[in-house]
């Protein structure tokens, strides 16, 4: 069966310091995990063409597809706050782009495709565990209709990859809407190259906003998405982990899933990031955070939105002004579906952080409280029931007739919890891609959970409790 991938690439046809040509570096011995059919299907791509010894000598990075453009972004970014003139694909490579059944462009990139000249001494290639949490939990929030970059295959290598000891070897098929950062702004910003911003800006509005013109179009267009992106994640309990300039997708997407999680029981202050000591990205500080996130890319495209600096920065601080409303009315009426009202307001507010301050005081986890409201189970999640029982009175003279329906599609029965997650991984290891294959079937349809499933919406004993989430590279 021939591999038939129908490329039409436009990122590379940029000047050339916007990225590094390289074709991936070949594995010893490439394996198939698994192809996501669905997503094949809407690229325009043969599910069974990827399964075949040609697909999977592509999808490993073993081969390079007719019409592919292999390519490394490079760009520069903020980590923990720290600046970073030059990072890039330190281990993906960009095979090109593709036009999906919705007319939409679509990158595809191989990651844990080996070295390129961003890699910074690394080895370029990524193991097992960081290529199974990426696929589920990035696939887990695109069924919860959370946008995010999709998972179209993973892939073993038959090599060893050293992190604390030998790991076995993976690749994972990304794809976005784009893979462009602030990072990638920033980077040509650092270098003065106005010529470079210019060609970037004009790219990214042909590409993702056509409607926004220029450049300050363009700078609330994206502040807009990155407000309601993260007011989507706080409402399913999501802590992205690594929110740097360069994990910030100017599209508007989740992007870069690494020590990535879900919370267990609710507290607004949770981190699991083991490089997050100080909990700089914590849960309730991703909103701030994205404003901080914003302002970079502000002031990177600062001399597009008006020739007089001041006006320029007149103009570009309105903008990140606005992210506070758009997020607040974003999470209200996130929020608002949860508790199956209708309508919300600002009004609701009290009603909201009223249940989430008696979550956080009694342990409460989030899933299986916002859940159990459909269900009348949601007071058996707090250490105290009368807590839930006194804040429920306000609730119940609120909620219109039709709540319940509104609070089931709104609350997902099942996520991707961090103990499933990990035991998914580590059968793997052991060779065993079942419990893997089980969890992203449950996680295709989070909000019905069918009696064979119904494990998985279990929280986790003391002993499988995951404490800590790492970053993989």
């Amino acid at each position: 069966m021939t591999l038939h991938v129908p490329f039409d690439n436009s990122y590379g046809r940029l000047p050339d310091r916007f990225f590094s040509r390289l074709a991936p570096t070949p594995v010893a011995k490439p394996g198939l995990i698994e192809v996501n059919d669905r997503l094949a299907a809407e690229l325009g791509l043969d599910a069974e063409a990827l399964r075949s010894p040609e697909g999977v000598s592509a999808l490993a990075g073993n081969a390079v597809p007719e019409g592919a453009d292999p390519l490394a972004q490079v760009y520069a970014g903020h980590q923990f706050g720290g600046w970073n003139p030059q990072l890039g694909d330190g281990r993906a490579i960009l095979l090109g782009e593709v036009i999906d059944a919705n007319g939409i462009r679509r990158d595809l990139q191989l990651k844990g495709a080996g070295p390129t000249p961003y890699s910074r001494r690394g080895d370029g290639r990524a193991w097992l565990g960081p290529v199974l949490r990426e696929y589920i939990v990035s696939e887990a929030m695109h069924a919860l209709g959370i946008p995010t970059t999709r998972a179209l295959a993973a892939m073993t290598t038959g090599e060893p990859v050293i992190r604390n000891g030998a790991l076995p070897g993976a690749v994972l098929t990304r794809v976005a809407t784009s893979h462009i950062r602030v990072g990638t702004f920033q980077y040509f910003a650092a270098r003065q190259d106005l010529e470079a911003i210019e060609a970037l800006t004009d790219y990214v509005i042909a590409r993702h906003y056509p409607e926004a013109g220029d450049a300050l179009g363009l700078l609330e267009a994206v502040i807009a998405r990155q407000a309601r992106l993260v007011a989507r994640w706080m409402g399913v309990g999501f802590i992205h982990g690594v929110m740097n300039t360069d994990n910030s997708s100017v599209a508007g997407e989740t992007i870069d899933y690494g020590p990535c999680a879900f919370m267990d029981a609710y507290h607004p202050g949770k981190v699991f990031s083991s490089i997050d000591q100080y909990g700089r990205y914590a849960y309730a500080k991703q909103p701030e955070i994205a404003v901080w996130n914003m302002a970079q890319l502000a002031t990177a495209i600062l001399p597009l939105i008006d020739p007089d600096q001041n006006t320029a920065v007149e103009k570009a601080t309105e903008a990140v002004h606005r992210f506070p409303d758009i997020y607040q009315d974003t999470w209200i009426e996130v929020f608002g579906a949860k508790l199956g009202l209708a309508d919300t307001s600002r009004d609701d507010v009290p009603l909201i952080e009223g249940l989430l301050g008696a979550m956080a005081r009694q342990g409460a986890d989030f899933t299986r409280t916002f859940r159990g409201l459909t269900d009348d189970t949601a007071r058996a999640e707090f250490a105290e029931p009368q807590a839930f029982d006194a804040w429920a009175e306000g609730w119940q003279a609120r909620r219109p007739d039709d709540w319940q329906a509104r609070a089931a599609a709104a609350n997902p029965a099942v996520i991707p919890r961090n103990h499933r997650v990990e035991q998914a991984i580590s059968a793997a290891v052991a060779g065993d891609y079942a419990p893997f294959r089980t969890l992203n079937a449950a996680l295709s349809t989070p909000f019905e959970l069918s009696a064979g499933h119904a494990h998985l919406a279990f929280v986790p004993a003391p002993e499988e409790e995951v404490r800590q989430t790492f970053c993989g590279t």
